[in-house]
């Protein structure tokens, strides 16, 4: 099996869906020899800023000299960004091998009665494996889609880590955010400490009622005292004090300042890495913050005209988005290419958005659920603004491009979208 081959494989498995549960990839990490018990984990999950957190930890870490592994989903641009050691993705020969590998131990699952392992499953296996053959320190772990049943919640972490919850995947989740919250919280362990980002109250409680049945000692990022000294497109500097240790100006370079919240749970996960024996020096603390980049949210990618890519998908994700375009552009002219899933909030995502900007332009994302760039441009132009619909985003990119009239561009709505849109920018602008 070569890498095509692989990938290939793995995207076939997609016709199976999603099913959620834990006995069939607890079964494959048994055949595999339950490379995740010889791991230590940390363990992040959350609805929003999952990926700036654990790639904030991970930075700290490897400027600390450890060697860390790191699992993330979805990818922007290639299937080996999601699996990556001291930030150097997977080598695609060690994909199609791991592959190759699990896929003989899928056929015996199969044949002891279980159903057909997920996509999800597949690579979080390849991952644990992997991760175990190169013995790395820590691995950073990002949760798929909520926690309780998710595939990578097999793994007995050293600390876990709940960012922002918000709406999100409903109707798999639940409709209320005490049924999100709950199913976040189930990667919550016995006796291993909690960082919890600030959530709104039901969500908070939740957690916390969990935390206690666990015997889960939980670090409040909410009582951090912090001070934002500078916000600018060149990046972040705060103060903060956090479990007694005051670090001044710290700077981060990711955009918006719900990113500072994501780095101080950041840091408050590594202070009880501390407190736990494991060693973290204020110099790899101040270069890991520093040196932190997480593609597609917040991205400035160009200066002239600006343009931003924001996989923000989410209402939360999308208030967040109409906030930064009000620090950094306030008083600019703002178009926005916005494509968008069917299944989202999408009525609510305009209403934000129309707030901080002149002209949309709207595009299919290449997706089965993709809502349709016309009838989005509709519901656009009946609140008011002015709107011109691609189904080819290709074509969207060049008019916009070619378009002299704005100070701004910002691309936005869906991460798989985003993913897209920046390789072909990062060919177009070069």
């Amino acid at each position: 099996m070569d890498y095509r081959e692989a990938l290939n494989y793995i995207e076939s498995v997609g016709k199976f869906g999603m099913n959620f549960g834990l006995k069939r990839i607890k079964r494959m990490c048994e055949l595999l020899g339950n490379p995740q018990d010889k791991l230590k984990i940390i363990h992040v999950g959350g609805t929003n800023g999952k990926g700036s957190t654990v790639t904030f930890i991970s930075n700290i870490l490897i400027k600390e000299g450890y060697k860390v592994g790191v699992y993330t989903s979805p990818h922007l641009e290639r299937f080996t960004e999601r699996i990556k050691i001291n930030d150097v993705e997977i080598s695609e020969e060690d994909v199609a091998r791991l592959i190759e590998e699990i896929k003989e131990i899928i056929d015996i699952v199969i044949d002891e009665g279980y159903d057909h392992p997920t996509e999800f499953e597949i690579v979080t296996a390849c991952a644990f494996k992997y991760f175990n053959e190169k013995a790395v320190d820590f691995v950073v772990l990002e949760v798929g889609l909520g926690g309780r049943l998710d595939a990578t919640n097999v793994v007995d972490p050293i600390v876990s880590v709940i960012t922002s919850i918000s709406f999100d995947h409903m109707n798999i989740l639940g409709d209320t955010i005490e049924k999100i919250a709950s199913e976040k919280a189930g990667i919550i362990k016995e006796g291993k400490p909690l960082v919890l980002y600030p959530q709104d109250k039901g969500a908070k409680e939740v957690i916390l009622k969990k935390a206690e049945e666990m015997n889960s000692k939980v670090y409040l990022v909410e009582d951090v005292e912090y001070i934002i000294k500078s916000n600018t497109l060149d990046g972040i500097v705060f103060d903060v004090v956090i479990m007694d240790k005051f670090y001044k100006n710290l700077m981060i370079k990711m955009l918006n300042k719900y990113q500072v919240l994501n780095a101080i749970t950041s840091l408050l996960t590594i202070e009880v890495l501390k407190s736990l024996g494991y060693k973290v020096s204020d110099i790899s603390i101040y270069e890991g913050l520093k040196e932190s980049t997480w593609p597609g949210r917040f991205e400035v990618i160009n200066k002239d005209p600006y343009i931003v890519l924001d996989g923000g998908h989410n209402i939360q994700g999308i208030k967040e988005l109409k906030n930064g375009i009000k620090e950094y552009f306030g008083g600019k002219k703002v178009k926005i290419v916005f494509g968008v899933l069917k299944d989202k909030d999408y009525i609510s995502m305009v209403d934000e958005l129309i707030e901080v900007c002149n002209d949309f332009i709207t595009v299919t994302p290449v997706s089965p659920r993709a809502l349709d760039a016309e009838e989005l441009k509709e519901i656009i132009k009946n609140k008011g603004k002015n709107a011109k619909a691609f189904n080819d985003i290709d074509n969207a990119i060049e008019y916009v491009l070619n378009d002299k009239d704005c100070d701004v561009v910002v691309f936005c709505g869906s991460l798989y979208m985003i993913g897209e849109i920046r390789s072909k920018l990062k060919h177009m602008l070069t």
